[in-house]
């Protein structure tokens, strides 16, 4: 494969969040915390907002561009773009910034999301469901929910979770394996002040006792409901290097949709049943950006739910398929002596869950040196989107020379 024409060219040169908050506890609407973000993001680039021309966010972010450009006094937008979905859009809307600034159709581009779960249920107004599936009660429903809900199918958790039994079906992976996800996520929360569950250490045993959510998953398999907002600024490396901030190099960006994949997920071929959908995306990343699982310090892997996280490792090749279970023993997972430390300020477990976007503000923080959980000498740091959420999407950040 010729090398990607993107290799290095882009960088993150600003992050920039709000407090985060359980869902509920905003003291700010919406809308507020996503101009928040954004402005935070430009300041930390070094950057005025006159000099933004590009938003990305995803398709169901309520804050549109054309609002926030408006509130915050923006300059004409050369590019806008939407990327379709949730958790799944986290890394791809940084992707098409990248390519937006790569090929000259703008020159800063800033992704945000803003998500307030206390002002608005989790996606809507208080419904039964998730996602398409979502419905209001005693409203009729048709297409493929009007199969899968009356059987019982109304939630994430409950349509995830049939891939992780059915995964311990095959491999004989535990309760336990995805506990220990769990486990790492929290322990590096503690470290992190931003972090809503910081102050609140979590044992294997404390998650074995949890209540029972959609069998396999117990409540800390389940990411957080949560109000806040983030953003990142894109813009192009030769810019960068005479920024404030020393640039965070994007080394490979992919997308992808596995056949047979899509929204019906009762409809995925069987070797998906055990798989994150990601292992396409997983060989062009990786060829993009000139490096292999060897090369990665530290990672950034969403997590809607444990088990996905466990097949997330397999489908990025840090173990065979079915390996997942026995590649996290042994705080494989935890800085700072894990081979592979996650989620290092806590991630959607217990940071916040700001649909995956923070992940890649951790990522920045890990190649500027500056996380509160820190790895040493760390180059390379993985970000994946949304898994099993198809079209998903995958990052590789790279530490500037």
């Amino acid at each position: 494969m010729e090398p990607w024409p993107l290799r290095d060219r882009t960088s993150i040169v600003g992050i920039g969040e709000t407090q985060y908050w359980k869902a509920g506890g905003a003291d700010r609407t919406e809308f507020e915390l996503a101009c928040e973000a954004v402005q935070r993001a430009v300041a930390d680039a070094g950057l005025t907002l006159a000099d933004v021309d590009g938003i990305c966010v995803y398709s169901g972010e309520r804050s549109s561009p054309s609002e926030v450009a408006q509130a915050l006094g923006l300059g004409a937008l050369r590019f806008v773009s939407l990327y379709p979905g949730g958790g799944n859009s986290a890394c791809a809307v940084v992707h098409h910034a990248a390519l937006a600034v790569a090929s000259g159709s703008a020159d800063v581009v800033v992704c945000y999301r803003s998500i307030c779960q206390g002002q608005f249920g989790r996606f809507g107004r208080a419904r039964v469901g998730s996602g398409t599936a979502r419905a209001e009660v005693g409203e009729s429903v048709g297409g493929r929910e009007a199969f899968t809900m009356p059987s019982g199918l109304m939630s994430a958790a409950q349509s995830y979770a049939l891939e992780a039994r059915r995964h311990m079906h095959e491999y004989g992976t535990t309760s336990d394996h995805f506990g220990m996800i769990s486990v790492a996520c929290y322990a590096h929360a503690q470290r992190n002040p931003r972090a809503v569950m910081h102050g609140r250490p979590l044992t294997l045993e404390d998650h074995q006792r949890s209540r029972m959510i959609a069998d396999p998953y117990r409540l800390f398999d389940c990411c957080q409901e949560s109000d806040g907002a983030c953003a990142v600024v894109v813009t192009r490396t030769d810019r960068a290097r005479d920024l404030r901030r020393s640039p965070v190099l994007i080394a490979g960006a992919a997308e992808g949709l596995a056949p047979g994949d899509g929204g019906d997920r009762m409809r995925r071929p069987r070797e998906l049943w055990t798989s994150a959908g990601l292992a396409g995306t997983a060989r062009d990343l990786y060829a993009r950006a000139g490096v292999g699982p060897a090369d990665i310090d530290v990672a950034q892997l969403y997590e809607n739910f444990t088990g996905q996280v466990l097949m997330t490792i397999e489908d990025f090749g840090f173990c065979g398929r079915g390996e997942g279970g026995g590649f996290v023993e042994g705080g494989t997972l935890e800085w700072p002596h894990g081979a592979l430390p996650i989620n290092t300020a806590g991630g959607n477990l217990a940071e916040a869950y700001i649909h995956g976007l923070s992940l890649v503000n951790e990522g920045v923080r890990q190649m500027r040196g500056e996380s509160t959980t820190q790895v040493e000498g760390a180059e390379h740091c993985l970000v994946v989107a949304g898994p099993s959420a198809p079209p998903s999407s995958a990052l590789i950040l790279r530490r500037a020379s």
